[in-house]
């Protein structure tokens, strides 16, 4: 039996993409309470325990809203996708000083389509992105030991969005030019779904995090801000 999530969470996550309108919403709220919110809340309590030792600048905060656990409805006015809900569940561990989704964090995503676990910073804000840029072009050593450190090449693999050309200030011939065109700095670790159901998920998501220790540390070292 899971701690967490079960069967039923993904279940639940699959009708709700197949009936993405609020009157399913409405008449499925319990089960969104009881197989997604409930188990969520319990599970990043849970990892709330842990992180002091993993990353203890980085909060797990397991308010019903505005906390770790990610809003379940889309904002949809600058999307052609006017569905009202999100279809998957997004957790983050963000850093202490970060006030929104683009701060430095620890993240689980649970979907039918796919789960994984991601380290990192998405789309950073721009005066971020300059930091980072800045530090990778200056310290490439520091970048490439982040980068290529053993336990997190093992877990993770880098993804996100790049520039097709150097930026503006950047050397074009830069050794590390492909980091630096870079606009998301993730790492991110595919995760079975049978993971997800596993009473261990905390300890599991865990042992993600602490792997992620060199992608975050430089992340918080460019930014200024303590690991």
């Amino acid at each position: 039996m899971s701690q967490y999530f079960s069967a039923a969470t993904f279940t639940y996550l699959e009708e709700l993409a197949e009936n993405n309108n609020r009157d399913w919403f409405a008449d499925n709220k319990q089960r969104y309470e009881d197989e997604v919110r409930t188990p969520a809340l319990a599970f990043i309590e849970a990892v709330g325990e842990r992180l002091p030792e993993i990353a203890p600048h980085f909060k797990a905060d397991a308010r019903k809203m505005g906390g770790s656990l990610m809003r379940v409805y889309r904002d949809s006015r600058f999307s052609k996708d006017k569905t009202p809900y999100k279809t998957n569940i997004g957790i983050q561990f963000r850093h202490e000083a970060g006030k929104d989704v683009h701060a430095p964090g620890y993240y689980l995503h649970i979907s039918s389509a796919e789960c994984f676990v991601g380290v990192g910073t998405w789309h950073p804000p721009a005066d971020a992105m300059y930091k980072i840029r800045d530090l990778m072009a200056n310290d490439p050593d520091l970048w490439l030991a982040a980068r290529d450190d053993p336990q997190f090449s093992r877990w993770f693999h880098l993804v996100g969005d790049s520039l097709k050309t150097a930026p503006r200030g950047f050397d074009k011939t830069h050794p590390v030019i492909d980091d630096i065109k870079r606009k998301d700095f993730i790492g991110i670790s595919d995760l079975a779904p049978a993971l997800i159901e596993q009473k261990e998920l905390a300890d599991i998501a865990c042992d993600y995090f602490t792997a992620g220790r060199s992608l975050m540390e430089f992340l918080c070292r460019a930014q200024r801000v303590p690991f």
